[in-house]
C-alpha cells in the first residue's frame, strides 16, 4: 500500500505539459521508427530479389494483393541467415559413384580425385537417339522424412529402367551445403527441445511449424537464390523429382523446366509449394486447399502417398500376413495368440526420448508376459541408443542387437516366412553409424510389423498399421486424421495413457488390427500408395 501511494504521489506531482510532452516524443519516436524499419524493408527486399535475380518469382506465384509481401519481416529473416553474403554463380563440377546400399542407384557427389571409382555425369546423360531420360532425385538430409521420400522415389524409377541420380545437397561439399547444415541444425536442436520440455516450449514450435506463409516462402526462396550452383551441372531440362521444397526452389530459381516437386504433410502452407513446378500432393485436401489458395491447376495435380516400390508391391501378401497373425488364439484359432510387434522408429531429429522411453516402461510387463514385442530403430543417434539400453536394462528386458543393413534384412526374411514365426528375443535394437540403414530400417522393418509405432510425420502416410503417438510439430495433427480416415492408423495418442489404451485394444482383440490390413488394401487398390510411382511417370511424362 505504501509502495502504490508513493508512485500516486510522484505521478501526481508531474507537470501535465512536462508529461504530455514525455508522451508525445515516445509516441513520436515510436512512429519515426516504425516508418524508418518499413523503408528500410521495402527498400532491402527489392535489392535482396535482385541479388541474385532468379526466374521464381514468389510474388507473382502467391498473388501480391492477396498475400502482400510483409518486406521488413522477409529482408530482416535474409539478413539474419545470410547476412550480406554475395551469391555465386559457379558450377559445381560433379559426378557419380554407385550406392553400396541400393543395386543400380547412382550417387552424386563432387569431382574429387580419392581413387573411389567414380562415373563422369555426361556419361550418365542419355546420348543422342536414346529414349529414355535419366531421372535426377534431388533431396536435403533434413530428419529422416525428406531422404525417405527420395530412396522411395528413387525405388520406383529403377523399377521402371530409368538411369537415376541419388542427389542430396548436403553431399556436394561447398559454402552452399554449409548453410543448409545450420538451418538443419537449429530445427533438429529446436525439435528436441520442443519435445524434451513440453509446455509453453512445445506448444511454441507446434505454433511455429504451422507458420509456412506467403513470407515464410518468399525467405526460402531467397536461401535458395543461395544454392543454385549445387544444381547448375545438370541441364535444364533433366526430370528432376525434389523432396524438399528448398531444392524445388533452387531448381526453379535456376530455370528447371520438368521439375516435380514431393508436397509434405496433409497441412497445406504457402512454404511448402513452388513457382514453375508440378508440386504433387499425398490427398486430397492438401490438393483442394492448395487449389483454393491461388496455386495454378497446370502447377498441382493429387498423386498419392510418397512410398517405395518395394512395400507397395508386396501390400497384399504383407497385410495378409499381418491379419493371420492377428487372428492366432481368438476365436476358432487353436494356435497359440502371437505378441503384437511393435516398430518403434526415431525421427532423425532425434525428438520424442522422453514419450519413447516412458512407453518402453509401462510396456515392461507386457512384454515380460510374451504379448508385446518391440522392433527399436535408434537410427544413427547415439544418445538415443544409450536412453534404449537403459531403460531395457533397468526393466530387466533382454534383448538383441543388429547394427547392419544386411543383419536387417536377415531379420527381416526370417519374419516374412509366415505368421508364426518370431525373433530371437522379445526386443530387438537396432542402431547403426551410418545414415543410409539408419533411415532404410523403418522401410525394411514396415513389412514384418505388426504396428508401426511413430509420431505422424511422412510414416503416417506408409501402408502399415499405425498407433500415431505425440507428434512434434502443430503440422503434423493433420496427417494423423489422415490416416485414420483411411482406416490405416490410429487417431493421435498424445498422451503415454491414450497409448497405452490402444495396444490394449489390440491385445483384446484381432478386431482392429484385421481392419487396418483390410484398409490397407482397399486403399492399394485406388492407387492411395501409388504416388512415387505417378511422381516418376509424371516426370518422365513432361520430358
Amino acid at each position: 500500500m505504501k509502495k502504490g501511494a508513493a508512485i500516486m504521489d510522484f505521478l501526481s506531482s508531474i507537470d501535465p505539459k512536462v508529461a504530455a510532452l514525455v508522451v508525445g516524443g515516445s509516441f513520436t519516436a515510436i512512429f519515426v521508427t516504425k516508418t524508418a524499419l518499413q523503408q528500410w524493408g521495402k527498400s532491402a527486399y527489392e535489392a535482396i530479389k535482385d541479388s541474385p535475380r532468379t526466374q521464381c518469382d514468389i510474388d507473382s506465384f502467391v498473388g501480391e494483393v492477396a498475400n502482400p509481401p510483409g518486406a521488413f519481416k522477409v529482408a530482416a529473416a535474409h539478413r539474419f541467415r545470410l547476412g550480406w553474403r554475395k551469391a555465386r554463380t559457379e558450377v559445381i563440377p560433379i559426378e557419380c559413384t554407385k550406392s553400396p546400399h541400393f543395386e543400380g542407384l547412382h550417387v552424386a557427389r563432387n569431382v574429387t580425385k580419392d581413387g573411389e571409382k567414380a562415373t563422369p555425369l555426361t556419361e550418365l546423360l542419355p546420348k543422342g537417339g536414346e529414349s529414355k531420360p535419366t531421372v535426377v532425385v534431388a533431396t536435403i538430409r533434413m530428419g529422416f522424412g525428406h531422404h525417405r521420400l527420395a530412396y522411395s522415389a528413387c525405388s520406383w524409377a529403377l523399377a521402371k529402367g530409368y538411369t537415376t541420380i541419388f542427389h542430396d545437397m548436403l553431399n556436394i561439399q561447398s559454402e552452399e551445403a554449409d548453410l543448409i547444415k545450420s538451418v538443419d541444425e537449429l530445427y533438429s536442436k529446436f525439435s528436441r527441445l520442443a519435445s524434451e520440455m513440453g509446455g509453453p516450449v512445445e506448444k511454441m514450435w507446434g505454433s511455429a511449424m504451422k507458420a509456412g506463409d506467403a513470407d515464410a516462402l518468399r525467405i526460402a526462396a531467397q536461401t535458395a537464390a543461395h544454392l543454385q550452383p549445387l544444381l547448375l551441372a545438370y541441364p535444364k531440362d533433366i526430370p528432376i523429382i525434389t523432396t524438399h521444397q528448398l531444392v524445388a526452389l533452387t531448381a526453379a530459381a535456376i530455370g528447371f523446366t520438368n521439375v516435380v516437386n514431393l508436397v509434405v504433410d496433409n497441412y497445406p502452407q504457402w512454404f511448402l509449394v513452388v513457382p514453375r513446378t508440378l508440386n504433387l500432393c499425398q490427398g486430397p485436401v492438401n490438393y483442394q486447399s492448395f487449389l483454393r489458395m491461388g496455386v495454378p491447376a497446370d502447377e498441382l495435380a493429387h498423386a498419392g502417398h510418397w512410398i517405395g516400390h518395394d512395400m507397395v508391391s508386396n501390400i497384399p501378401a504383407d497385410c495378409k500376413r499381418r491379419a493371420d497373425r492377428a487372428k492366432l488364439g481368438y476365436g476358432s484359432s487353436t494356435s497359440s495368440q502371437a505378441a503384437r510387434r511393435l516398430l518403434i522408429p526415431v525421427g532423425g531429429a532425434g525428438a520424442q526420448r522422453k514419450f519413447i522411453i516412458g512407453l518402453i516402461a509401462k510396456l515392461e510387463t507386457l512384454i515380460k508376459n510374451g504379448r508385446v514385442q518391440l522392433l527399436l530403430n535408434a537410427g544413427d543417434h547415439a544418445h538415443m541408443k544409450t536412453a534404449f539400453i537403459d531403460v531395457l536394462d533397468e526393466c530387466k528386458l533382454d534383448y538383441d542387437t543388429i547394427t547392419t543393413t544386411q543383419g536387417v534384412y536377415d531379420f527381416q526374411k526370417k519374419l516374412l516366412a509366415s505368421a508364426t514365426t518370431e525373433p530371437a528375443k522379445a526386443v530387438t535394437l537396432f542402431a547403426f553409424d551410418e545414415y543410409f540403414p539408419a533411415v532404410a530400417t523403418t522401410d525394411i522393418l514396415g513389412r514384418v510389423a505388426d504396428v508401426l509405432t511413430c509420431k505422424p510425420s511422412e510414416l503416417a502416410f506408409y501402408p502399415v498399421p499405425k498407433l500415431h503417438i505425440r507428434r512434434v510439430g502443430d503440422h503434423e495433427a493433420d496427417s494423423a486424421r489422415r490416416s485414420a480416415e483411411l482406416g490405416d492408423g490410429s487417431l493421435e495418442a498424445r498422451e503415454l495413457e491414450d497409448a497405452m489404451a490402444n495396444i490394449d485394444l489390440f491385445l483384446k482383440s484381432p478386431d482392429w488390427l484385421v481392419h487396418m490390413n483390410e484398409s490397407i488394401i482397399q486403399n492399394n487398390t485406388i492407387g492411395v500408395y501409388d504416388g512415387c510411382k505417378k511422381a516418376v511417370e509424371f516426370a518422365v511424362k513432361k520430358e
